[in-house]
């Protein structure tokens, strides 16, 4: 069975005058967004921002997520990262 994160085709989108960024339809249905949704965000070097749908008020675990999120770009984009199967992949995406 297959992952409906690898199954999905980005779409593309574009950032406003305001700076507002649009979730497409697809995603918002997916992970279940509403309007008043709460999101932690971050960024890498090489132009890659990371959204996390967040409990409000923000969760000790989400934090954590975050950072670890943020130790594993910068672990990546300094050649420390190791290659894993799909299978395995899935199932530590899961855990989290």
């Amino acid at each position: 069975m297959k992952s409906k994160l690898l199954e999905q085709i980005p779409e593309l989108t574009r950032i406003s005058s305001k700076g507002q960024l649009v979730i497409p339809s697809e995603i918002r249905k997916n992970l279940n967004i509403r309007e008043g949704d709460v999101f932690a965000t971050t960024s890498s070097d090489h132009d890659l921002i990371i959204l996390k749908k967040i409990k409000n008020p923000i969760m000790k675990e989400d934090l954590i997520i975050l950072k670890e999120i943020e130790e594993a770009w910068k672990e990546i984009e300094q050649g420390r990262s190791k290659t894993m199967k799909k299978e395995d992949f899935l199932e530590e995406i899961k855990k989290w």
